[in-house]
């Protein structure tokens, strides 16, 4: 049997060593899915929406033990890990909380004799794929709505948080029926393998563009809802009327948590000419306070990225723009990280920058801003839609009409005005181009996970 090892990004240690999956153990999974979905679905909203509780509440049993394992495997500080699971527990609770009237049959207007509605039935068996850089938030987001409109699920994690997965199963064998969700630890083919199983009924993938189009790939010869939450390189404006002292503090923040690896973090900024230089300034300086270092470390507010690879394409990046004119603002020994093949690397901030260069056009996924100085609304919005991606983009101005004039033209899909790199559980999560297909959380996420019935009844002649 293969075997899959996971390196820490802290020190390269393995910290999980587990069995690979086979193609025969993806068929029993599948098979045993099946067998228990059709029990799950027949019971009401309500059962299941105490039974995905219970679910919740045995995960949260063990919430210490899980941040911790999320650092080791991932490199984000012990410190804010907290924070993922009070984020996992928000969106899980809020959607238990709407289920029952997410998942409520619609009526229409009422005709006499007929009895009409459409309802909400499960797909059966959904996969569910999620990436490493939230190992808990990106995964609830499709596992537990797919688990309270009545399907079975079979959870892939990332091959470097396999952790997470564990203990999920963990949390189902002490809460749910046997079967209704399973995991599987699984490498590319079977993976392919697993999306493409004829007795699989949807699947909800996040992670990159390139992964997307293999999971598309992976469907061809089948139709099945497929959810997509793919990359991005959501922009930033600040306004000439824009509260510096509340706004750059808050950017910052958006740029650089979790080493820069969120696909809604902060990847460019564009800065009203009149407000550009106190703004760089301050960015810098608020920038250079940030403590690189191992993320077990009470004192480390930046932990090491998740590979020394991904840390490279970030400095290659830099050195690219450099190269063609850009300014770096920030020398990297400032953090005293080496000048490669370390995961470990401070935050880098450029200007002089511009569209040709990689660093303002794709995905960094790392801890580097592009930042440009624009002479109006018009300039802003126009380098803002100027992009392969559409998740989200965020406004900072004192002016909440002109921020939702220039929202209605942003083509993503989410605006923010005077926050960013948030996930509100109430709204759709969704984007354009790039960023893929679908939504999830709000009431609106149920959408992928079920499929609609209409009922039309002649109740009297």
């Amino acid at each position: 049997m293969s075997t899959l090892q996971t390196h820490s990004p802290i020190d390269g240690a393995i910290v999980a060593e587990l069995e690979l999956h086979s193609l025969s153990e993806v068929d029993v999974s599948v098979q045993h899915a099946g067998q228990a979905q059709h029990a799950w679905a027949e019971l009401s909203v309500d059962a299941r929406c105490t039974a995905v509780g219970k679910f919740v509440d045995a995960l949260l049993q063990n919430s210490e033990a899980i941040g911790r394992e999320i650092t080791l495997q991932m490199g984000r500080p012990l410190s804010q890990t907290p924070g993922e699971l009070a984020g996992f527990e928000e969106r899980a609770r809020h959607m238990i909380s709407i289920a029952p009237t997410a998942l409520a049959h619609h009526q229409p207007t009422a005709v006499n004799n007929f009895d009409r509605y459409i309802e909400r039935l499960p797909l059966g068996t959904v996969a569910v794929l999620s990436p490493w850089n939230y190992p808990l938030l990106t995964s609830v987001n499709a596992i537990v709505p797919a688990l309270l409109a009545g399907n079975a699920v079979l959870l892939k994690h990332s091959g470097q948080t396999p952790l997470v997965a564990e203990r999920y199963a963990a949390a189902a064998l002490a809460s749910l029926p046997q079967g209704v969700f399973q995991i599987l630890h699984l490498d590319h083919h079977n993976t392919a393998a697993l999306v493409s199983h004829p007795n699989v009924d949807g699947v909800c993938f996040t992670g990159s563009v390139t992964g997307g189009l293999a999971v598309q790939q992976a469907l061809s010869n089948k139709f099945v809802p497929c959810g997509l939450e793919l990359g991005g390189k959501d922009p930033a404006y600040v306004r000439a009327d824009a509260d510096l002292d509340f706004t750059v503090g808050n950017l910052v923040d958006g740029a650089f948590f979790n080493s820069g690896q969120s696909c809604c973090g902060i990847e460019r900024i564009y800065v009203h000419q009149d407000r550009f230089d106190s703004f760089v300034e301050q960015f810098v300086a608020i920038s250079q306070d940030y403590v690189l270092g191992n993320p077990l470390d009470a004192a480390t507010t930046l932990g090491p990225m998740v590979k020394a690879s991904a840390a490279d394409y970030v400095r290659q990046q830099v050195t690219d723009a450099v190269a063609a004119g850009a300014q770096s603002l920030i020398s990297e020994s400032h953090f005293g990280a080496s000048a490669a093949n370390t995961p470990y690397l401070g935050p880098q901030v450029l200007i002089d920058v511009n569209h040709s260069m990689s660093v303002m056009r794709d995905e960094s996924f790392g801890p580097v801003i592009g930042i440009m100085r624009v002479g109006s609304d018009e300039e802003a919005l126009a380098l803002m839609n100027d992009s392969d991606y559409g998740l989200t983009a965020s406004l900072w101005t004192e002016d909440v009409d002109a921020a939702r004039q220039l929202g209605r033209h942003i083509d993503t899909g989410t605006v923010f005005l005077n926050r960013c790199d948030y996930l509100d559980p109430a709204l759709a999560w969704t984007g354009v181009k790039n960023t893929g297909r679908g939504v999830s959380l709000s009431a609106l996420g149920f959408d992928q996970v079920t499929r609609l019935k209409s009922w039309h009844l002649r109740t009297h002649r």
